[in-house]
């Protein structure tokens, strides 16, 4: 039996959104629905992202073009693969609100199968609030009671018209003459037929669709994507226009869908290029499709329709110098920002923008200029390697550079002449935040985000929700920032879906891994040694990383581990193990003093200001965090992790997360969950810190977060980047990647509970659903 509902969702450049898209939809509580999602290719890994959650439901059918098609043809192919009663269309950035399609399918039960039903929907601008709409508000005027014809209520017509506003009969559909059309409006037309050739309309005055809009971003814009030149919009209104002169309903309606047309054409004119012939066409239409006896509508409507429909070319001349005057009144005040700002702007670096770019020097920095580390530092090494001829200068704080960096390290301090000179010139900037407002992006610079981990938390525009991760933020100075950017690197599939919805751009994702993980893939046993060596850590000592997070919502730095009492009942139980406590970069030693319990105690050593976690991961024998990002790097050692999580509900909450770390779900759970000091200690002494349950847990972990972390990730980068290769090196899969070896420390006692069959397990008590 054929369902009831069909959803068609055409998919292509909405990887940051497709995913809250599809739950919206799977997650209704009417379950007598097909999807159907139809992809061509989307550059941004779309379609990838349908096929993951299709496989996840098998009422989500992934439809893929054999050539990247426009929106039209993506909604077509979805229509003509449709089985069900009735049609909707979702785009892939919109969300159906809870309870919309119950909502729909009683309304279509109480209309008695209408052939179309409009249904209300809520606008939320982008950076803004849901808002109730004007459509809502006619469809109100309406009645929910009604079922009637467009020519009993005209009104109708003022209705958005788009084509994910409406249920549409199948066989009504099938029977249209007017498909999609090209560009973002491309529905219009379509729409606008279904009201007119349906003998049937009921209405619901109730929000089901959140139209969610998105930042407009010309860079992404293709060719098929184009808007509606106004001149293509006349050929439309023509083609619908004797496409319905014959059906059966259209004389009835024939006036008010004239004023439709003539509002919009006449709406169209300040985007026409030739607006005197622009002028003369739409008078021709009007003259040709305006209903025989027809009254002009009044008030200022009917003076622009005269403006037109007349053709005085002395009124198109005003009307032209009008909007003339508006464009230079908005160019006079963007000329008046921009003077302001290059007046703050250091002459100097004026002036050294003049200058040619050096096509040999590249920029970095990381973590706001504190010194050499992480992914850019493990490009700048590989670029020393495969790309000798590309100059490095890395920005650092006079502080940083008061406390040394790797020999050879060229630098310049932020302020100093050098440095702005190093900015007008660079032609490679990279960076695992961002760079200082003031940079000004000269064409032919080319901008790398590394980014600095896996997102756990709700990063970029997201944290607008989030009061206490939003404060003291600019989210229009971080736009601004991300526009600078060409490429945005990626160690996994959900980062990339995360970074495209919190930081909206033309930027490409690269997925390359993290280049600073790329020695975590290739050590060896000797390297492994060799950083215990270092840290002093003794032959067979188990040693364990404890490295937290901060907190957004807290002043000060509070330790949620009593790590005086884990190190000492360790010791009475016999086991030989040192804590390497790393305190979050965002904490200073002032507020750090005491708070570890590290005076003088055996057992604890405090490596916060060590300057490469990487060399710490391979000394350690496991991980203790909480939500620190530095757990999805340490799965790539497919060594024990342990999530310390007394506060998950605050941090929820309060912060913002994107997925449920301690659901105990395999991909989402790395390892034993505590919650409690004493529940750290029992996943010691009883063995399931690396029993079989934390191995299969962390096992399915690092599949889904270190999907492309193969040991290549820095000459990916060096190659792609500096050395211009347009085709990206492939990841190898797992099997083939190496390893840092066997856990450094010698086997521990497992206990039986240890050996039970795997199954995701929480110790302490577990936190409620969501």
């Amino acid at each position: 039996m054929p369902p009831r509902l069909s959803i068609i969702v055409p998919v292509r450049r909405v990887r940051g959104t497709l995913r809250e898209c599809l739950r919206s939809v799977l997650s209704q509580s009417f379950r007598d629905i097909e999807v159907i999602g139809v992809a061509d290719g989307s550059p941004d890994g779309s379609d990838r992202l349908l096929d993951e959650i299709a496989d996840g439901d098998p009422r989500l059918r992934a439809v893929h073009l054999p050539e990247p098609a426009g929106a039209e043809t993506r909604r077509t192919a979805g229509a003509e693969r449709a089985t069900g009663d009735y049609l909707l269309f979702l785009e892939g950035a919109h969300v159906l609100l809870p309870g919309a399609l119950e909502r729909i399918a009683e309304r279509l039960e109480s209309a008695k199968d209408p052939d179309v039903l409009l249904f209300g929907h809520l606008r939320t601008p982008f950076r803004g609030v849901p808002q109730p709409t004007r459509s809502l508000q006619l469809l109100h005027e309406t009645g929910a009671s009604q079922v009637c014809t467009l020519a009993e209520h005209p009104e109708l017509l003022g209705v958005a018209a788009v084509c994910w506003n409406r249920a549409v009969r199948r066989d009504v559909h099938r029977a249209q003459r007017i498909g999609f059309a090209s560009g973002p409006e491309g529905d219009r037309m379509y729409a606008l037929a279904t009201l007119v050739t349906a003998e049937s309309v009921a209405v619901l005055p109730t929000p089901c669709v959140e139209h969610r809009v998105q930042r407009h971003l010309p860079a992404l814009a293709e060719p098929e994507e184009a808007e509606t030149s106004p001149a293509d919009l006349i050929e439309q209104f023509e083609e619908l226009f004797t496409a319905l002169r014959d059906t059966p309903r259209f004389a009835k309606v024939h006036g008010a869908l004239f004023d439709v047309a003539a509002r919009e054409l006449l709406e169209a004119y300040p985007r026409a290029t030739r607006r005197r012939r622009y002028g003369r066409a739409v008078a021709a239409f009007c003259r040709v499709h305006r209903p025989n006896g027809h009254q002009e509508r009044r008030g200022f409507a009917t003076l622009r329709l005269r403006l037109l429909c007349g053709g005085r070319g002395a009124l198109l001349a005003g009307l032209d110098a009008a909007f003339a005057a508006r464009r230079g009144l908005l160019t006079l005040t963007a000329a008046a920002r921009a003077r302001a700002v290059r007046r703050l702007t250091p002459l100097y670096y004026r002036l050294q923008r003049l200058r040619p770019l050096d096509q040999r020097l590249a920029v970095y920095t990381a973590y706001w200029n504190r010194g050499v580390s992480c992914n850019p530092a493990a490009v700048h090494r590989k670029a020393a390697e495969l790309a000798p001829h590309i100059r490095g200068v890395w920005i650092v704080s006079a502080k940083a550079a008061a406390a040394g960096l790797p020999p050879g390290v060229d630098h310049v301090v932020p302020g100093t002449l050098r440095y702005w000179s190093v900015l007008a010139r660079g032609t490679y900037f990279i960076s695992n935040v961002n760079f200082h407002n003031h940079l000004v992006k000269r064409r032919g610079q080319i901008h790398v985000m590394t980014h600095h981990g896996t997102p756990l938390k709700v990063m970029g525009m997201g944290q607008q929700e989030y009061p206490a991760a939003a404060q003291g933020m600019n989210f229009r100075g971080l736009l601004h920032r991300v526009d600078r950017w060409d490429l945005s690197l990626s160690s996994n599939p959900h980062s990339t879906e995360v970074w495209s919805r919190a930081y909206p751009g033309a930027v490409r994702h690269l997925e390359s891994g993290y280049p600073r993980n790329d020695v975590l893939v290739n050590a060896g046993p000797d390297e492994v040694e060799a950083a215990r060596e270092r840290l002093g850590l003794a032959r067979g000592q188990r040693a364990v990383l404890y490295a937290p997070t901060f907190r957004d919502y807290e002043r000060t730095f509070s330790c949620r581990l009593d790590l005086d009492r884990v190190v000492r009942e360790l010791g009475e139980r016999g086991e030989d193990t040192v804590f390497l406590v790393r305190a979050h970069y965002f904490h200073d030693g002032s507020e750090l003093d005491g708070r570890f319990g590290l005076d003088g105690r055996s057992g604890l050593i405090d490596i916060s200001g060590h300057p490469r976690v990487e060399e710490l991961f391979l000394a350690a024998d496991a991980l203790i965090t909480d939500y620190s990002s530095l757990m999805f790097d340490y799965a790539l050692l497919d060594r024990p992790i342990i999530i310390h999580a007394p506060d998950w509900e605050i941090y929820r909450a309060v912060r913002g997360v994107t997925f449920d770390l301690l659901s105990g779900l395999p991909g989402d759970t790395p390892g034993e969950v505590t919650r409690t000091t004493e529940d750290v200690v029992r996943a010691f002494t009883d063995g399931s810190w690396d029993g079989e349950r934390s191995r299969t847990l962390r096992a399915a972990f690092r599949e889904r977060f270190c999907a492309f972390d193969d040991g290549r990730a820095a000459e990916r980068v060096v190659r792609h980047v500096l050395l211009g290769e347009e085709t990206v090196l492939p990841v190898a899969p797992p099997a083939g990647r190496g390893a840092a070896g066997p856990l450094a420390a010698v086997p521990h006692q497992q206990t039986a509970a240890a050996e039970e069959p795997a199954e995701p397990r929480v110790v302490g008590s577990v936190p409620p659903p969501r």
